[in-house]
């Protein structure tokens, strides 16, 4: 294993092992905040193994500057993928917070039409009346989970194009309904 270290081959070793330990790394902290104990630990177990093996190699050869631009450099793309794989994934639930203008001042009861187009695309929403600084706002809530926040913004977009839209992580949940496409998913309800 030194022989190949010491190789010059042994600089995209190190590099690769980095992109790996690192990735790992970023996906490890986000399922441990996200409440993934377990696999957080599984995830770390691995990766302090393989940063190990690049860490070693690195400081045998801190005389070869390829082996430490590769260190170095695996540490930067790592992060990239890292942050890659996270969104690729796109694990967890979000809320998207759409406030509109109310259908009518008078009437608050009105339903809004972007929460009608919002439920006809399967989705649960509450829907809120409120009162913005110049007039009444209906405020819409869609639990969601994450890889369908852009389906959820393009409708809000379309049906309400000057909406002020937030999306925030849900960090818990208990009851109620997250319905992607119409599904009630009830596993996706950590307690």
């Amino acid at each position: 294993m030194d022989v190949l270290f010491a190789a010059p081959i042994g600089a995209l070793l190190i590099f690769g092992l980095r992109v790996v330990d690192v990735s790992m790394a970023i996906v490890r902290m986000i399922m441990a905040v996200r409440g993934y104990r377990a696999l957080a630990a599984v995830i770390g177990f691995v990766e302090v193994l393989i940063w190990l093996f690049a860490a070693g190699a690195a400081l045998q050869h801190l005389d070869s500057v390829y082996h430490v631009v590769g260190y170095a450099a695996g540490f930067a793309a790592g992060n990239y993928v890292g942050i890659w794989l996270e969104n690729r994934f796109a694990l967890g639930v979000n809320v998207v917070r759409a406030v509109c203008p109310a259908p009518t001042e008078a009437n608050l009861e009105v339903r809004s039409p972007t929460a009608d187009a919002l439920r006809e695309a399967g989705f649960a929403v509450t829907e809120i009346g409120g009162r913005g600084r110049e007039q009444s706002v209906t405020i819409l809530d869609v639990v969601v989970p994450r890889r369908r926040v852009n389906v959820v913004l393009d409708l809000v977009r379309e049906h309400e194009p000057d909406a002020f839209v937030t999306v925030e992580e849900v960090r818990s949940m208990r009851g109620g309904y997250v319905r992607p496409g119409g599904r009630k998913m009830p596993f996706l309800a950590r307690g």
